[in-house]
Formats: C-alpha cells, structure tokens, sequence
C-alpha cells in the first residue's frame, strides 16, 4: 500500500502542470474548434482535462530515474529534495529475454497493465475512429518511446514492459468501447459537435 501511495503522489506532481498546460492551451484549441464550426462540451472538456493529468503522471513515473519517485514521496513528510547531484541522464540497461519479468511478483505485473489502461479507455472515449487496432499499434508505441527514453536515465528497456504496456491500453481500448455501447448518451457527451 505504502508503495501504490508513493506512486500516485508522483503522479500527482506530474498531473498538477499538466493541468495548468491543459488550461492555457484550452484557448487556442478552443479557438480552433470554433474555425472548424465545432464546440466541445463540458462532459468532453472534463474527461481531456482528466487525461492530461493522467498523461502528466505517468511521464513522472515512466520517464524519470527510478530515484525520483522516492525523493517526491518524501517531500510531504518533510524530508526535503536531497537528490542533489544524482545525475538524471545516465546509461540504462536492455532486457529482450521475454517473460523474465513475471517471475517478478504479481504487484509489478499487474500495474504494468493497470498503468496503461486509462491511455485506451480516454483514446476509446474522446476519439472517433479509435479502433482496437489503433490501440494496439498506439499502446506499442506509446511504450516504445517510454521505454526507449529509459535508456538514457538509467534505468531498463524491458520487453515485457513494452508486452504488458500495450495489453494495458488495448485492455483499456476494450473497457472504453464497452462503455460506448452500454452507455451511449453518456459517451454522446465526450463527442465534440456542430456550433449552434
């Protein structure tokens, strides 16, 4: 639990300027829709404000040293950033044996899956012509450049990673288009429409 914990408050401290970016860019999209003749409700505007935030945590967590998850964790106890001079880019490592990570316990499996999720159900969700082979092919590369990334701050580009990933967002791909059907007017709300 301790460790789910840290997770999501290094989520929320990527989320919190992703949702300002959201914010002041809102503008400019908005200004955008209106030339096309489009307006967005707000059942929509929530729902991309939300996968900004979620987009913004999960760069925290994939795409900074493993070090920094555990350094933000102790900022509200007090402890203070005392990461000074760990370097940030540094030479990760390559695992392209697959399954070695299932021997790992069942917690890093299923957020490898768990993590991903959201990323296909808001595509699902907010995306016309979302299909389940556009979440396959978004979900692989999605991972592939997270896992690439890792490369360079030392930490490892993992084969199963990129498997689980991508099974988290088609699984979410699933959940989203499941939703559609059950709940058509609900799901009518997250399109954009014709101005009146």
């Amino acid at each position: 639990m301790e460790r789910t914990l840290r997770y999501l408050f290094a989520m929320l401290c990527g989320a919190l300027p992703a949702i300002l970016l959201f914010f002041l860019l809102r503008p400019l999209r908005g200004r955008r829709l209106e030339r096309r003749g489009l307006t967005s409700p707000r059942r929509r505007e929530f729902a991309l404000a939300l996968l900004w935030m979620y987009c913004g945590g999960a760069a925290i967590l994939g795409l900074t040293p493993r070090w920094v998850v555990p350094a933000l964790a102790n900022l509200p106890a007090g402890g203070g950033w005392n990461e000074a001079g760990r370097p940030f880019f540094s030479p990760g490592t390559v695992s392209l044996i697959p399954f070695q990570t299932f021997s790992y316990s069942a917690y890093i499996l299923i957020a490898n899956v768990v993590m991903f999720t959201p990323f296909g159900c808001f595509a699902a969700l907010l995306f016309r012509n979302f299909s389940w082979k556009r979440a396959l092919l978004t979900g692989a590369c999605i991972t592939l450049f997270i896992e690439t990334c890792q490369l360079f701050i030392g930490r490892t580009f993992d084969i199963d990673d990129l498997m689980l990933n991508t099974l988290g967002v088609f699984g979410g791909f699933l959940l989203g288009a499941a939703v559609k059907r059950l709940f058509p007017q609900f799901a009518a709300g997250l399109a954009v429409r014709t101005a009146p």
